[in-house]
């Protein structure tokens, strides 16, 4: 059931990455798709520059209308992440997100040893919550330019995803770009390359402490509709569910932990079948 189950997942996050970018004239011309469903937002983190993204990383939206004099947008935005959240939390980051996707292929790649946790592992996990706070919400409606807009922070300056799926195919495909290649562009590739080597070692080490929209999701675990439950007359606390979490989560004690993206391997493993 593990492995069917595995590649299940795998087969629903490589359809909806398919479908989040599926603008294949994009890709051809190296050009952003620009149509009416640029307005609407996709659940996971996928980058609106990419050439073929049909929809805008919620993210990228929030920041780019926190300081919008009406608030209009920003409020969608709010109101999009809340309603996803509430129905689905971290699922999203398990089934979803097409840089979960690419984390968890990177992960597959063998190694002389894979990290588990890392020290101060406890603390590292609210990290991203200081990530959210500071360049996705502060930074941007603070600092503006005379037109009273504030620069994308996050996207602009950390995520390694905006890199990958929109920064390097353009500059392949966009002959115009490569001459505007700079300092920043190389601090991102520096960052997607170190995002990349550290997928490999340790599990999802980007949703784990970076990833803002991780941050807000996992804040609507405990209450989501989508929640695990966990049966106290079959539950032996033996810990199997823990030792089979990539994410070293103590299901039996919190199966909607922030951290939990419901990638499901916990409920396989259990002997019991205590998770629900």
């Amino acid at each position: 059931m593990g492995k069917k189950r595995s590649k299940i997942r795998l087969l629903i996050q490589a359809l909806f990455a398919a479908l989040s970018n599926g603008y294949i004239k994009g890709f051809a011309h190296g050009k952003i798709f620009k149509g009416s469903t640029k307005y609407l937002c996709v659940p996971g983190l996928n980058c609106y520059s990419c050439p073929g993204a049909l929809g805008s990383c919620p993210i990228g939206a929030l920041q780019a209308t926190l300081n919008s004099r009406e608030y209009k947008i920003a409020l969608y935005v709010i109101g999009f992440l809340v309603v996803v959240g509430t129905v689905l939390g971290r699922f999203v980051c398990g089934f979803l997100c097409p840089f979960g996707l690419v984390q968890d292929l990177l992960f597959k790649i063998p190694f002389i040893k894979k990290i588990r946790t890392l020290p101060g592992e406890k603390f590292l996990r609210y990290f991203r919550f200081v990530i959210l706070a500071i360049f996705v919400i502060l930074l941007p409606m603070v600092i503006v330019d005379f037109t009273g807009l504030g620069d994308p922070w996050f996207c602009k300056y950390i995520c390694p995803a905006g890199t990958l799926e929109g920064g390097i195919p353009l500059v392949l495909l966009n002959e115009s770009m490569r001459s505007a290649i700079g300092f920043l562009y190389k601090w991102k590739i520096a960052i997607l390359i170190f995002t990349v080597l550290v997928s490999i070692i340790i599990y999802r080490p980007f949703c784990r402490y970076i990833c803002p929209l991780g941050a807000i999701y996992g804040v609507f675990n405990k209450v989501s509709i989508y929640r695990y439950h966990i049966d106290s007359e079959k539950c032996t606390e033996c810990g199997a569910c823990q030792k089979n979490c990539k994410l070293n989560i103590k299901v039996y004690k919190n199966p909607n932990s922030i951290d939990c993206i419901r990638c499901g391997e916990c409920k396989d493993i259990c002997p019991n079948k205590a998770i629900k």
